[in-house]
């Protein structure tokens, strides 16, 4: 039986159901809203207005349907907070979505003015914190990111709040044409391997699909097995519970993705462009996107959500914790025991 301290013992039950499984929701999407919101206005700079009525929109027609919800504090949670159910729970994104540039490859930062003490004292269940990763990177890049990812993590024991980590690999300028199509597969999984150390104090990892994202085949046809391996290979690197991400996929394609993951073992999901990009398509014309949300959108959230009932494995069975996950302090004297995460 595999001991957690108390919040991060609540933390990982607040964010899933009553069985375990994680059905969570993302809207702390910044570059990929900005950009076409700045297009279709003609502007430099998508105004914020328009960034904060979406996310709105997308908080109040899918958090009722949601487990928890993953916020930005830039746009989302400022308006978003009181369109979510009292009882649904809360990520906030930790990552600035600017990265630096250093020789080609990427370097990760907080969002300015923001931190780990400030999730937990504004009442959230988990930190989320993106890093984009390549296994492969010069040195001195792989060991910063790794040293940023650390440093969190250990932030995150002080103030004994989950921490999920999202992990995802990007183009390089030194990459050759097409090398990163044909690796793609294995720098998932490598990546995963790199952040697998308990140092990390990782919780929950978000993990892009280690195969094609884009005319995911059939998990009972043909090609499914070469498909399974690739997730199973994934999956056995991971010492925690782990979620799906959607990586920008289409709806057919996601749900194919969750098929294979879930039989890899995977908890749940935590996606949004899969769930709400149709919807976000009418932008500007909200009336349009509203009407999408609650049809849509809901009845794709429902769909995986019933997958999710049927294939996923609850958190509390994973190999992580043999047995069960139990609170660190004993009920007895718990005030003189406890201890951070």
């Amino acid at each position: 039986m595999s001991k957690l301290s108390a919040g991060k013992y609540w933390g990982m039950r607040r964010l899933a159901d009553g069985a375990g499984r994680w059905k969570m929701i993302a809207i702390d999407q910044r570059g990929p809203l900005m950009t076409p919101i700045a297009q279709k206005r003609g502007v430099a700079q998508a105004p914020f207005a328009d960034l904060a009525r979406v996310k709105s929109l997308v908080t109040r027609h899918l958090s009722p349907h949601a487990t928890a919800m993953l916020l930005d504090p830039n746009y989302a949670y400022g308006v978003c907070i009181s369109e979510m159910p009292a009882h649904t729970g809360l990520c906030l994104a930790l990552e600035h979505h600017v990265t630096r540039d250093q020789g080609g490859a990427r370097l990760s930062d907080c969002i300015p003015d923001w931190s780990v003490e400030k999730i937990r004292r504004v009442g959230a269940d988990a930190v989320k914190l993106l890093v984009w990763y390549r296994p492969d990177a010069p040195r001195a890049v792989v060991e910063q990111q790794q040293a940023f990812v650390r440093a969190i993590g250990q932030q995150c024991r002080a103030h004994d709040i989950v921490l999920l980590l999202e992990l995802l690999v990007y183009p390089m300028a030194s990459d050759a044409p097409g090398y990163l199509a044909a690796q793609r597969n294995q720098l998932v999984i490598q990546s995963l391997r790199d952040f697998a150390a308990p140092e990390f104090g990782v919780d929950i990892y978000k993990l892009e699909p280690p195969a094609s994202v884009s005319g995911v085949p059939d998990p009972q046809g043909a090609q499914a097995a070469g498909v399974q391996a690739l997730f199973d290979e994934m999956a056995s690197h991971c010492p925690k519970p782990w979620v799906l991400l959607s990586a920008g996929a289409s709806a057919a394609d996601f749900n194919n993705s969750l098929v294979y993951a879930y039989r890899a073992g995977a908890s749940g999901y935590l996606c949004g462009r899969a769930i709400w990009q149709s919807a976000f398509e009418c932008f500007p014309d909200f009336d349009a996107m509203d009407r999408g949300l609650a049809t849509d959108s809901v009845r794709f959230v429902h769909a995986i959500n019933e997958l999710t009932d049927r294939l996923a494995t609850p958190w509390t069975k994973h190999a992580a914790f043999a047995g069960g996950p139990s609170l660190a302090q004993a009920a007895e004297n718990f005030c003189s025991q406890y201890q951070p995460g």
